[in-house]
């Protein structure tokens, strides 16, 4: 007779976790979808004032020449930065050697030893 006790118990134990498994669930789902409906509209609209700057058109940034800057400079560093990028490689052979490596045979890897024979 103390076996049916036992069960009950048992049996509400899994309803408490049952129901606070759900509670937990949707409880989340609940709390994201105010997040994602009111938070995250109200975060973007805060941001963009954060951010919100006066764009400067095209014609109305001045630009300052440098007198000194000369066209000999100019290739100077054009060539500087092309010797430059053109060291970086390795100059190789296109030359491929491939060689057929042969493995010895394992017991391992071989579907023989997995079958079973079932008499």
């Amino acid at each position: 007779m103390s076996f049916i006790p036992l069960v009950t118990d048992q049996i509400n134990e899994g309803y408490v976790i049952l129901i606070t498994g759900l509670l937990i669930v949707f409880c989340s789902l609940l709390i994201l979808s105010l997040v994602f409906k009111y938070g995250l509209p109200v975060m973007l609209y805060v941001y963009k004032i954060a951010t919100k700057r006066k764009d400067k058109k095209i014609s109305e940034i001045k630009v300052e020449a440098d007198k000194d800057f000369t066209g000999e400079i100019a290739a100077a560093i054009g060539a500087a930065v092309h010797m430059y990028l053109d060291q970086q490689h390795d100059h190789e052979s296109a030359i491929l050697t491939i060689k057929q490596v042969k493995k010895p045979y394992s017991p391992w890897s071989s579907k023989i030893y997995g079958t079973q024979n079932r008499l």
